[in-house]
């Protein structure tokens, strides 16, 4: 049984899960309940209640206390603190993290690429933005004791210089948004990934998993969640975007 939270992202997601198992000759019911965040979704699973969902990594890990941070190695982190018979299949390359954004105008006047370039506009930049209040969102302070730079506080103002944002919102392509690299990565990683409960899922069902982690990208999750916000069902949003990367038949 497959499980989302209550955002658009994870119907997506869920959706491309459930046509490839289906796909690949596995039995899948959707639960109908929706749980409230991926934290709750990932705690069902470990619970028994669903045998699969989209998961984010540090959401997982801080649905998981006391769980041990490896640095630099998200998948032996989740690995290490999940309870036995759950797994974390491998990450996709996309992600519905934090990302940091400016508009073209503001990165050409202040020659923005980089969170490392912030500190060069001499605290005449705000942050703020929709994503402001999200648990992984760069702070002020955060980003003087890492980049040296001078930002002044926004909240949630969509008039921020400095917008945090989900990496899929739809405003990055919508106005041509510039984000900027993190090369100290001060924002948590939130790959999304299948959580699994291991019987749940099997040899073949697993392998068709894999692909189509291998294909989607956050730009590709970002025009998904588009579509179904405006109104496409996820279903036929997943099947059709599986059928153009050659994932199903």
């Amino acid at each position: 049984m497959i499980g989302t939270d209550t955002s658009t992202e994870s119907r997506v997601v869920a959706a491309l899960y459930g046509e490839l198992l289906t796909a690949a000759g596995q039995e899948v019911r959707t639960a109908k309940a929706t749980y409230a965040s991926p934290a709750d979704t990932a705690e069902a699973v470990v619970a028994g209640r669903i045998g699969i969902a989209p998961a984010y990594e540090s959401t997982m890990l801080r649905a998981l206390p006391g769980a041990q941070t490896m640095p630099g190695n998200m998948e032996a982190t989740l690995s290490m603190a999940l309870p036995p018979g759950i797994v974390a299949l491998p990450p996709a390359g996309a992600q519905r993290g934090i990302v940091l954004a400016v508009t073209k105008t503001t990165a050409k006047r202040h020659t923005l690429r980089s969170l490392a370039d912030l500190g060069s506009a001499d605290g005449r930049l705000t942050l703020g933005g929709n994503a402001s209040r999200d648990p992984d969102a760069p702070s002020a302070a955060s980003l003087k004791k890492a980049y040296d730079s001078t930002l002044t506080s926004a909240g949630t103002s969509g008039t921020a210089d400095v917008l945090v944002l989900r990496g899929t919102d739809p405003a990055i392509t919508r106005d041509g948004l510039v984000v900027l690299t993190d090369p100290e990565s001060v924002i948590p990683p939130e790959h999304v990934f299948p959580l699994i409960s291991a019987p749940a899922v099997d040899a073949p069902g697993r392998a068709a998993l894999a692909r189509v982690n291998r294909a989607l990208t956050t730009g590709q999750l970002a025009a998904l969640t588009y579509s179904v916000d405006a109104g496409e069902a996820p279903r036929r949003a997943a099947r059709t975007w599986l059928r153009s990367q050659g994932l199903l038949h």
